[in-house]
Formats: structure tokens, C-alpha cells, sequence
């Protein structure tokens, strides 16, 4: 079974193609700059094997459906394919940013659906048009493929009323849906999976704080297999501090910027979007830069460093205080696998809750791979636990098939 997974951006399409019976990835790519007068396309066959090869040039990519055609052509063209033909595609599986409350589960589109999606725009505005038009021109391109939508807020839709509400007017949830949804779903819930397999426990019997840092950082807190709380809100600007994002701040301060600096509500959320987190406190966003720059001795860049790792360890010692006891911290993305001085100020002071970091464990622990990071004595253990989002979502797809 081949299942090509599509994550469709408001001016991207990043795609990969998998064999899912060798969990292996045959062909992934990026197709960027849509819509500008010069696109961009990167394509890679057989990445990470010793048949890699690698393409990338230039040229005028108008729409996503040009995008895609151009994806589709790169997979099967002789010289850069991995398949003959598209009838070897067994489905498409589409990564959609926000569901709302209608959709909890992965989904086989249907017009029905699309119309779901569209529903969702208000709350996702940058993110649910681009996977709209992944899918529809998917459905054109490949007619006899079946299409799944995979929903990033599905897996935080187990959060109970107590979790997701906030304290406003009951009116503005009713009317407007405004309550905490949480993103980075297929993460969390592929992340949480291979938790229990380390653990040799029955998912539905596993509790872990899953902490994906990246660019973008959320948290979740799963009991027994179901999220029952995360860091990221209405929007992902809420809880942790990430690479431009501010994460938690006082509400008040958008009344408070408006009043004082003139700014607009628009200048206030790029400043919060685009303009803070680790980049607004030290002009960097990459934490390997920062790193760099407090060897140097920079104090805003350890301070940045320092205020992010505080709000790591904020959520961790919340979340073990909601689960009411928990089996394991995992850390998972590009910064939680790869870092280890984050990793070692976030849970420095755990141990006494529980959670006791092995320091010359992290220290060494080989960067992307499964690595348990905790003492052998931790009640709680600590695991490096990469992600794989992609392959989440194929096998998320491959189930909805499977089930038709």
C-alpha cells in the first residue's frame, strides 16, 4: 500500500509519498513560493537511503493545482520517480490544520466534508484554505484516489468542558466557538503511541506529558491514552514560548500596546505572532544560534534561553499535577530531540515531583533517536521520542481506508 501525504500550506505543498508496508519513505518533496513570480520545487527519491538523490530548480508556479500536477509528475517521471503510474497511489492523506469541534477522528472526504472544513476557515484563516485546495485539487488530479482529511486539533477533542472553556461570556463560546482547541494533534498522538510501546503498556492504560519544541512548542497531557489538556489555544499562539511566538502573556496587553504605543489589534498580533518568543527577546530564532551567542557571553540570548526552559518546566510540573501521577515525559521535535541543554534546564528541578534526569544520559544521548534520558531509580521516566507526523498520518489514513 502507497499512501502520498499532503501538507498544503497557504503558499506550499510539502508532500511525501510511503510504502506502508516497509514504513518507508519513497519519495518527499516542497513545492514553495505558489503563486509568486518564481517558484521553488525540492524533490528527494529514496531519502535517507544510499539510492538518495535529490532535485530542486526553479520556475513560475501559479496555483496549487500547477503545484500538484508538478508533484505528481516528479513522483512518476522516470528520471525522478519511484512509481510508474498514479493508479499505484492507494489514498492521499491531507494534513488540516484546524477541525473545530466537528471532526475528533481522521476522515474519507466527501463533499459534505469539504463543506465541514470550509466551516472552520474563521478559526484557522492562514491554514484551512491552503488544505482546502490540496484537496480539491487532489480530487481533480487524481479522480479515482481516495482522499482522508487527518485534522491537527482532532486528538485534543478528548479535552473535557473543564479544560478547553475559558472564563468569558458563555455567549461568545456559544456563538463563536472560542475555547481552547490545541494543535500539533497527530504529534502528540503518534508520540504518545510509541510511549506505550517503550513502555510495554496497553496505550489506553498509558499516562505521559508529551513536549514537542520546535519552532512552533505545545504540550499535552494524555491519560490513559486520551489528551486531556494542551498548551496551544484558540490559535497556536497561546502557551509556550516558541521561536516568534510569545506564547502566555497578560490578555490586558493588547489594550495596554494600544493605548500607549497607537498600535492596531492587527500590529499587536503580528508583534505577538511574528515578532516575539525567542526572536523578540534576542533577535534569534533558531536555538542552535542561541546557544552560539551565549558561549559569546550574550546575556539577552541566555535570558531568552532561560524563559523558555522555565515555561517547559511550568507545563510539565502542571500537566503531572493534572494527570494526578504520570508514567513519562517524552520530548519530541527538532529542538526537544536535538537539544540536550533544554532538556537538562527544563527538568532540573523535577526531580521532586518525580521526574529525576540522568545528566550524562542526555548529555551523550545520540541526537534524533529513541533514548531514555531519566535515572534508573526516576518513578517517572524521560524519553527522547522523535516524531513523525507524516507517517501518522499515512497510517491514520490507511485505517479510514481500511474501514470504508
Amino acid at each position: 500500500m502507497k499512501i502520498l501525504v499532503l501538507n498544503s500550506g497557504s503558499s506550499s505543498v510539502k508532500y511525501q509519498l510511503l510504502d506502508m508496508e516497509a514504513k518507508s519513505v519513497l519519495a518527499s518533496g516542497l513545492v514553495e513560493r505558489i503563486g509568486e513570480s518564481m517558484g521553488a520545487v525540492k524533490h528527494k527519491r529514496f531519502p535517507g537511503s544510499s539510492r538518495e538523490e535529490t532535485f530542486s530548480y526553479e520556475e513560475p508556479i501559479a496555483d496549487h493545482a500547477k503545484g500538484l500536477t508538478r508533484v505528481v509528475g516528479l513522483i512518476t517521471a522516470p528520471e525522478t520517480g519511484v512509481i510508474a503510474d498514479v493508479s499505484e497511489i492507494d489514498g492521499i492523506g491531507h494534513r488540516i490544520v484546524h477541525g473545530g469541534e466537528s471532526f475528533s477522528a481522521p476522515t474519507l472526504v466527501d463533499a459534505a466534508v469539504i463543506e465541514g472544513i470550509k466551516a472552520q476557515i474563521p478559526l484557522a484563516p492562514l491554514h484551512n484554505p491552503g488544505g482546502l485546495a490540496g484537496i480539491e485539487t487532489a480530487l481533480r488530479l487524481l479522480p479515482g484516489v481516495p482522499n482522508v482529511a487527518v485534522f491537527d486539533t482532532a486528538f485534543h477533542q478528548t479535552m473535557p468542558p473543564e479544560a478547553y472553556r475559558y472564563a468569558i461570556p458563555k455567549e461568545l463560546y456559544t456563538e463563536l466557538k472560542i475555547r481552547r482547541y490545541g494543535f500539533h494533534g497527530t504529534s502528540h498522538f503518534y508520540v504518545a503511541k510509541q510511549c506505550a510501546k517503550l513502555l510495554g503498556k496497553p496505550f489506553e492504560q498509558t499516562s505521559c506529558v508529551t513536549v514537542h519544541l520546535g519552532n512552533g512548542c505545545s504540550m499535552a497531557a494524555v491519560k490513559n491514552g486520551k489528551c486531556i489538556d494542551t498548551s496551544m489555544g484558540l490559535t497556536p499562539l497561546a502557551g509556550l514560548v516558541m521561536g516568534t511566538r510569545s506564547g502566555d502573556v497578560d490578555p490586558a496587553l493588547h489594550a495596554f500596546l494600544a493605548d500607549n504605543k497607537g498600535l492596531t489589534i492587527r500590529e499587536i498580533d503580528s508583534i505577538l505572532n511574528k515578532r516575539s518568543g525567542l526572536k523578540g527577546m534576542c533577535g534569534h530564532n533558531d536555538m542552535r544560534d542561541i546557544h552560539d551567542r551565549v558561549a559569546e557571553g550574550d546575556h539577552d540570548a541566555e535570558l531568552a534561553l532561560k524563559v523558555f526552559c522555565r515555561r517547559v518546566t511550568q507545563y510539565i510540573g502542571q500537566y503531572m499535577a493534572v494527570l494526578g501521577g504520570t508514567d513519562a515525559i517524552c520530548f519530541t521535535a527538532g529542538i526537544g530531540e536535538n537539544d540536550p541543554v533544554v532538556r537538562q534546564l527544563s527538568c532540573a528541578s523535577l526531580a521532586a515531583i518525580g521526574a529525576i534526569i540522568d545528566a550524562e544520559r542526555n548529555m551523550s544521548a545520540p541526537r534524533g533517536q529513541v533514548t531514555e534520558i531519566s535515572t534508573p531509580k526516576s518513578p517517572v521516566k524521560i524519553f527522547i521520542l522523535p516524531t513523525n507526523e507524516e507517517l501518522e498520518i499515512a497510517s491514520q489514513t490507511l485505517e479510514v481506508l481500511a474501514n470504508r
